[in-house]
Order: structure tokens, then C-alpha cells, then sequence
């Protein structure tokens, strides 16, 4: 049994010496070591091998395994070093790279990072929420009325189960109170959906930044400074900021927020950008509900707050005529913000 051993670990270093191609190695692998090679073939028949030569025998065996393995191991590596040498042999590493396209961020993307980037710098913290809503947080916390037209099915896209896509991030507000008494001061920035015709200014999904800030003290003088600030960070220091009143049901008193457009050629253009307000006191009575407390009593904290949609703030950042460009992916539109 010890000869045979011996024999078959010469035949089988040989045999993978002298193989060519990885085929052939496999080939010789299989002869040896495969289920009917003929390393297993004569290890079957270590059942008759007497007792006392068991332990010498199958350390032999052990041995022949081990050294066929390392040298199909070791040929292995010399034939892929060599196919990968052969492969190689037609390239001048010398040669210059051919030069990669410089990507960009989308102008989405730059307008969020340069929106969150000035308001991070006045206090507020970021706070996300989820996109699918009840409707208590999306509307009944935020005062707003069962036949608001809002709440229909023809505006909001409602699931079986009585949830629905969010129509604005002012939920995120909601849910940041129920869980953090103040002073909050945060900003929540994400998708919203609603049943719009799409056309060069509407979408049907598309992204909105709201901001709210509760204290002692706050005030309409506060929620002015804050936007004014902004929006001249944003837009320049040149930037004009108008504020209309207005009506929403969560905020009281309400306002529209303006600004004036200055085209070359053309004539200075007021276009809404945001709606704000001070925080009406029945959000703070239904967060109140919620909470189990009297964290937001309306007697002790005001707040206000504010939303505005990144879309069109990209729109007017970067003079978009047409509100689909921004979803249809045409890389000859979006090379323009590399």
C-alpha cells in the first residue's frame, strides 16, 4: 500500500508538471483526486489494511492528498499568471487613460444641500418622518377641517387601509412634537404626493422643506427675519421679500411669501415661493392630546412655521421654465449643472 502511495504521488506530480492549459490541470485533478481517481480508489481500501499499518498508511495518504493539492494549487497560479500575462502583453501601460466624465449633483440635490447648509447655520436640526401617513397626522393635528378639499379622494392619494401618501412635510412637524417638548426648532425636507395634472408646473410627487419653532417668545417678527435671511442667502442680498396674508388652517395669522424675479430684458415679476404663519393654538391642544400633557399649552409657547417647494426654489435658482425637467432624466438637461 506504501508503494502504491508513493506511486501515485510521483505519476500525479508529474502529470501536473506537464499540463498546458487549465482544462488539462482540471483533467488531472479529477484522475487523481476525484471521486473514482485513483488517490480515492486506494484510499477505499485502507478497510483492508491490517490494524497495526493503519496509522502509517493513513498518514501516507494524508501526505500524497496534501502534496498532489499544493502543486495543482501552485499550477494553478503559474497558468492564470500567465494567461493574464498574455492578455496583457498587446497593452503599452505607458499610455495615457482616456479621461471619465466629471458627474454632477442633480440641481435638486444642490439646491437641498444649499437650503438645509443656511438653516442648519440658524439653529434648526433636521428630522424626517414617514411618506405614508395616517390621516391625523396629515391633517386632523393640523387643524384641518373634514370637507377641506384637501381631504378628498380626488387631491390625495389614499390606500385601502386608511393611510395615505403625505400632501406636504408638515406631518414630520406633528411627529417631531409628539415626541420632543420644546423649544423645537427643526426643518423637514422630502417628498410629497398629490392627485396634480402634471404640466410645466405641477407634479404629482415633488419635494417640499418645511421648517417650525416653538418657544417662549417666539413671534411674527422671528418668523419674517427667519425667511428674509434665507432667502437672501439663497438668492443674493438684492433678493425683495413680500408677505401677503393668506389662510391655512394651521397656522393663524397666515402668509404667502413672494419674491420679486428680475430678468434681463424683462419686467421685474413678483412668484410665490412659501407659505408661513404662526402656529395656530389647536395644533398645540391636538399634540397636546396626543402627548398626554401640556408641553405645548398655548398659554406658555408660540411657534411658527414655514414650507416652500424645492422644486420651484430650483426652478427659479437656475431659470426653469418647465417643471418636468427635473424628473425626465435627459442628460443633455442635467450636463448643464456639472
Amino acid at each position: 500500500m506504501l508503494a502504491e502511495l508513493d506511486t501515485i504521488q510521483s505519476d500525479a506530480l508529474a502529470a501536473i508538471s506537464s499540463v498546458q492549459d487549465e482544462a488539462a490541470l482540471e483533467e488531472a485533478r479529477v484522475g487523481f483526486l476525484g471521486k473514482k481517481g485513483r488517490l480515492s480508489v486506494a484510499g477505499a481500501g485502507m478497510r483492508d489494511v491490517p490494524k497495526e499499518e493503519k496509522k502509517e498508511v493513513g498518514q501516507k495518504l494524508n501526505e500524497v492528498r496534501t502534496a498532489i493539492t499544493t502543486a495543482l494549487e501552485e499550477k494553478s497560479a503559474e497558468l492564470i499568471a500567465a494567461r493574464d500575462a498574455a492578455a496583457f502583453a498587446s497593452i503599452d501601460p505607458t499610455l495615457p487613460s482616456r479621461p471619465l466624465p466629471a458627474g454632477g449633483l442633480h440641481p435638486l440635490t444642490y439646491v437641498l444641500g444649499e437650503a438645509v447648509k443656511v438653516l442648519r447655520r440658524m439653529g434648526f436640526a433636521l428630522a424626517e418622518g414617514p411618506e405614508i401617513e395616517t390621516e391625523w397626522h396629515c391633517f386632523d393635528a393640523l387643524n384641518t377641517p373634514e370637507d377641506h378639499p384637501a381631504r378628498n379622494e380626488s387631491d390625495t392619494f389614499y390606500f385601502e387601509n386608511g393611510k395615505l401618501l403625505r400632501t406636504h412635510t408638515s406631518s414630520v412637524q406633528i411627529r417631531t412634537m409628539e415626541k420632543v417638548v420644546p423649544p423645537v426648532r427643526i426643518i423637514a425636507p422630502g417628498s410629497a404626493f398629490r392627485r396634480d395634472e402634471i404640466d410645466a408646473t405641477h407634479l404629482s410627487a415633488f419635494h417640499q422643506l418645511e421648517g417650525l419653532y416653538v418657544d417662549k417668545g417666539v413671534t411674527l417678527a422671528d418668523l419674517k427675519g427667519t425667511l428674509e435671511f434665507f432667502f437672501r442667502e439663497i438668492f443674493g442680498s438684492k433678493t425683495e421679500v413680500r408677505f401677503r396674508p393668506h389662510f391655512f388652517p394651521f397656522t393663524e395669522p397666515s402668509f404667502e411669501v413672494d419674491l420679486k424675479l428680475q430678468a434681463t430684458g424683462k419686467a421685474d415679476k413678483w412668484i410665490e415661493i412659501a407659505g408661513c404663519g404662526m402656529v395656530d393654538p389647536n395644533v398645540f391642544l391636538s399634540v397636546n392630546d396626543a402627548r398626554g400633557d401640556a408641553a405645548y399649552s398655548p398659554d406658555e409657547v408660540t411657534g411658527f412655521a414655514f414650507g416652500m417647494g424645492l422644486d420651484r426654489l430650483a426652478m427659479i435658482m437656475y431659470g426653469i421654465p418647465d417643471l418636468r425637467l427635473l424628473i425626465e432624466n435627459d442628460v443633455r438637461f442635467l450636463q448643464q449643472f456639472r
